[in-house]
């Protein structure tokens, strides 16, 4: 099957995670890591997810599923052990058209979530198209070793850099020779050895005198 890759905004959305075991409570987490309003029914919630209720983080029902549930949801997470139940979540969610995932069961979903190496900004996902999801997770972990911390000071910078041209009314369009050539010029790999100075000397020469590290307010 093939699958069409998308970045998905979920601030502020609704989401029902089916489900209060280790698997659920993993599906929560990254959906509040993404600024998702989160609600849970589960008949039966582990300490974390009940920890999270307490303090407020989630809505926690603990009860069993119905399909009103999914009124209002911008999507559905289908997390539990009972094999007929997520495929009831699955056929619920999918008359109502909402996006609906069912852990481990790609045929039951409509969208499947990738493994994901993230450096601050940077996100870069890993999937198998379901096919093997541990695999997925080896890819993840070798390119969490390729791609490090400097790679979130990079984009941070970068982004400043942005936010400073467009302040000053140049067009987007030429910016993109500007960022060619910082990346060209080995900026990346300053970063990394952390070479402050040189970045401060590349930036004023390819810029401009009034951009640097502590101007722009980055530290790498």
């Amino acid at each position: 099957m093939n699958y069409y890759p998308v970045c998905l905004k979920i601030e502020g959305k609704n989401c029902l995670v089916v489900g209060g075991g280790g698997v659920a409570g993993r599906k929560v987490k990254t959906l509040l890591a993404c600024g998702a309003k989160v609600t849970v029914v589960t008949l039966a919630a582990n300490d974390a997810i009940l920890r999270l209720a307490d303090e407020g983080v989630i809505t926690l029902f603990l009860r069993a599923y119905e399909p009103s549930d999914l009124e209002g949801m911008f999507l559905v997470i289908g997390a539990t052990s009972d094999t007929e139940l997520n495929f009831r979540i699955s056929e619920d969610a999918d008359r109502k058209n909402m996006l609906c995932n069912i852990a481990d069961v790609p045929d039951a979903c409509n969208f499947i979530l990738p493994a994901v190496v993230q450096q601050g900004d940077l996100q870069i996902s890993v999937s198998t198209s379901g096919k093997s999801p541990a695999f997925a997770k080896h890819l993840r972990k070798e390119m969490e070793r390729q791609f490090g911390a400097e790679y979130a000071v990079f984009l941070s910078l970068m982004g400043a850099i942005r936010k400073e041209l467009l302040a000053q009314e140049h067009a987007p369009e030429a910016h993109k020779g500007l960022f060619e050539e910082l990346i060209a010029a080995g900026l990346l790999n300053m970063i990394r050895e952390k070479r402050d100075k040189d970045i401060d000397t590349l930036l004023g020469k390819t810029l401009g005198p009034e951009f640097s590290l502590k101007d722009l307010g980055v530290e790498i």
